[in-house]
């Protein structure tokens, strides 16, 4: 197999070919199969002798198909042999590049295929470990390696010319080769410039522009979009039709961390002989617990206010925005021209089809904060987050609340020991939990209300004077032009976005829990950043949103925290994992506190200190879990913890402590026998 000793036998090889063609192309189309289906070095030799011994048209066409079929081979040989373990064993770092190759991999293929620098067997072995589909990685080879196969059989041609395989490939040609394989990006680049222009040509482009940008929606989303607009001097116009703030402050985040902290202070009280006081009682009226909470908003409201806002030099208009084209946005009789917009409009409470529940008033998280009588029966239907923080805050002010959950248990997103200690603190609290119960309707008596549930096949009747409808969110998508423009929608109903928060309409961009696929404030506020910036410098760099750390937390009490992996998670994604727990319970300032309750559980690969995801439980655990959300997002592990000091007394310790039960758990043993040893002789 050298370049050397085919010329030596150049002569016999073409005189057996022409006495005997048949079983000359088919033996060397076998060989080809093989050398290539194996991975065996010498392709391309065999590519230039083909040249010499069958001529152009005849060597193209049995090269073109001998090297697909064989590449092929080599293809689902390694992905029966390696493929499972790969993405078994490197799955969450395979994810992004699976999601790549599962939407474009014709596109990555075609574009490897195109330049021989890339080896032709290792192309093999990397696009066998990915999702790609066999006949999609058959005619994409056949096409992509089709010109290469040309070059290569026109040069074997004047073999005899050739010095080595070298002087195939000159500088000139191997570029013109990469210039060939920027040609599928190109392509794509110039498809999306077609179905842009497409979708664009109907919306005539304004010759000048009222403001850079004009943000729908003043929550969490639309606020920070706004602030990094006019922190970069651009002109930003932002429209909000109900109050500034949006849900998190309103009806969200804010008034449910004050009323919690008012039931938490109440639950002290309940527990006063824990903290050596013989007795306390303390007399309230709910309607105060109330009008605290819309202090605190008030509190709060000067940081999102117009006039901040106004300051900072954000064009801040009341009304109901509508979006009349991919350039304008029209409110208040007026339009505004503007080169992007940023849709930032939130969710709304998820409402079931419950047949007559509309016969009745019912509560949901934005219209909860309008009670000022405690409900003496309160149902709560539905067991996630808001569900299981409000259950335990009416709970403790005095309410007899049952909580109705579907699944089998509440905050199902959680592992089972996070859900059995929350719980198992619900029903000390004397919360009634009814899991695995489906609402089938509601009913009125003359004086009462029923929420009929199926449960075991049989029907449960639950009386309540009030209801808290808390089964989820759904994006608020319609009323202000996305349809009349053809905005794509997930199936979720979220708008569907790409990785720069970018909507299939180029000019709007989306961010917040409009887009989702996460319904948090701090996240909505991570995707602003990305969702602004690239609305107003994408022309010159766009950037990727990050979703490698997700953090939140249930404020229940215990708080449950989580960012990364939880043991769940891994399961289902495959990922193998060795779990670190440190209960709460042994550490001195939750014992001083009469917080000891919880525990701090920590996922790590087998024998390695990289944190995957960490779950805390427990007093302030969403506090405390920041340590550990900045370790994940600057790879930071386990060692570095401990090696780090945390001050005493605090709660903090728990993660230095939990680290030091992993640090336990992989001591050396070995070393430390040799080091008993050493200390062993030093004493004699």
């Amino acid at each position: 197999m050298t370049l050397e000793y085919f010329q030596l036998q150049r002569v016999a090889i073409l005189d057996y070919y022409h006495s005997h063609p048949w079983q000359t192309i088919i033996s060397f189309f076998l060989i080809y199969v093989i050398v290539t289906g194996l991975s065996l070095p010498g392709a391309a030799l065999l590519t230039l002798i083909a040249g010499a011994i069958f001529g152009l048209i005849t060597g193209v066409i049995m090269v073109s198909f001998a090297s697909t079929i064989g590449a092929t081979l080599a293809f689902l040989l390694a992905r029966f042999l390696l493929k499972d373990y790969v993405q078994t064993k490197f799955k969450r770092q395979l994810k992004p590049i699976n999601q790549g190759i599962e939407k474009e991999g014709a596109f990555y293929l075609f574009a490897l295929r195109l330049v021989p620098a890339f080896p032709f067997f290792a192309i093999n072995l990397a696009m066998s470990l990915t999702p790609i589909r066999t006949w999609t990685f058959y005619w994409v080879s056949q096409v992509g390696m089709l010109i290469g196969t040309i070059v290569y059989i026109n040069a074997g041609k004047e073999i005899g010319k050739l010095e080595s395989l070298s002087g195939i490939l000159s500088p000139t040609l191997l570029l013109s080769f990469t210039l060939l394989g920027i040609f599928p990006l190109i392509a794509k680049k110039g498809l999306n410039y077609i179905k842009t222009h497409k979708i664009m040509r109907q919306y005539p482009k304004p010759k000048h522009f009222d403001t850079n940008l004009v943000v729908i929606g003043a929550g969490s989303a639309g606020l920070v979009s706004s602030y990094i607009a006019a922190t970069v001097k651009a002109k930003v116009t932002l429209i909000e039709k109900h109050k500034m703030g949006g849900d998190c402050l309103n009806t969200g985040c804010v008034p449910s961390k004050a009323i919690l902290r008012s039931a938490k202070i109440l639950s002290y009280i309940k527990r006063a002989k824990e903290y050596g006081f013989e007795e306390a009682t303390v007399k309230f009226n709910f309607a105060d617990i109330m009008e605290r909470v819309q202090q605190v908003i008030q509190k709060i409201e000067p940081h999102d206010s117009v006039e901040r806002y106004t300051k900072l030099g954000v064009n801040c208009i009341q009304g109901e925005a509508t979006i009349t084209s991919p350039y304008t946005v029209a409110v208040n009789n007026q339009e505004i021209k503007t080169r992007s917009i940023i849709v930032a409009t939130g969710g709304r409470p998820l409402i079931p089809n419950l047949p007559g529940l509309e016969t009745i008033k019912y509560y949901t998280s934005d219209t909860i904060w309008n009670l000022r009588i405690l409900p003496k029966r309160l149902v709560i239907l539905g067991g996630g987050p808001i569900g299981c923080e409000l259950a335990q805050a009416f709970a403790r002010f005095g309410s007899q609340v049952t909580q109705i959950q579907k699944a089998e248990h509440i905050l199902v997103r959680e592992d089972e020991d996070v859900i059995e200690l929350v719980q198992n603190q619900f029903l000390q609290e004397g919360i009634q939990l009814l899991t695995k119960h489906q609402a089938i309707r509601v009913e009125q008596s003359a004086t009462e209300n029923f929420l009929i549930c199926e449960h075991d096949g049989r029907e449960i009747k639950i009386a309540f004077d009030e209801i808290l409808i808390a089964i989820g969110r759904q994006a608020n998508t319609t009323g202000f032009g996305l349809e009349n423009l053809g905005v794509n929608l997930n199936p979720n109903g979220t708008i569907q976005v790409d990785e720069f928060m970018r909507t299939n309409i180029p000019t709007i961009y989306a961010s917040g829990d409009v887009a989702g696929p996460y319904q948090f404030t701090h996240t909505a506020a991570h995707q602003a950043w990305y969702a602004s910036v690239n609305a107003l410098f994408g022309m010159f760099r766009k950037f990727k949103v990050d979703y490698s750390v997700i953090p939140w937390t249930t404020f229940t009490d215990p708080e449950v925290a989580r960012v990364g992996l939880n043991e769940q998670d891994a399961k289902k994604q495959g990922i193998k994992y060795e779990v670190t727990k440190y209960d709460i319970d042994e550490l001195d300032r939750a014992i001083a506190d009469q917080e000891a309750k919880g525990f701090v559980k920590i996922l790590t690969p087998p024998g390695k200190d990289k944190i995957l995801g960490v779950t805390i439980v427990g007093h302030h655990a969403g506090d405390l879990i920041t340590e550990y959300i900045q370790a994940m997002k600057w790879n930071i592990g386990l060692n570095k913890i401990l090696a780090t000091i945390h001050i005493y007394p605090t709660l903090a310790e728990a993660n230095k402590y939990a680290a030091g039960e992993w640090k336990k758990a992989h001591v050396p043993v070995k070393t430390l026998q040799w080091v008993e040893k050493l200390h062993r002789w030093l004493r004699n």
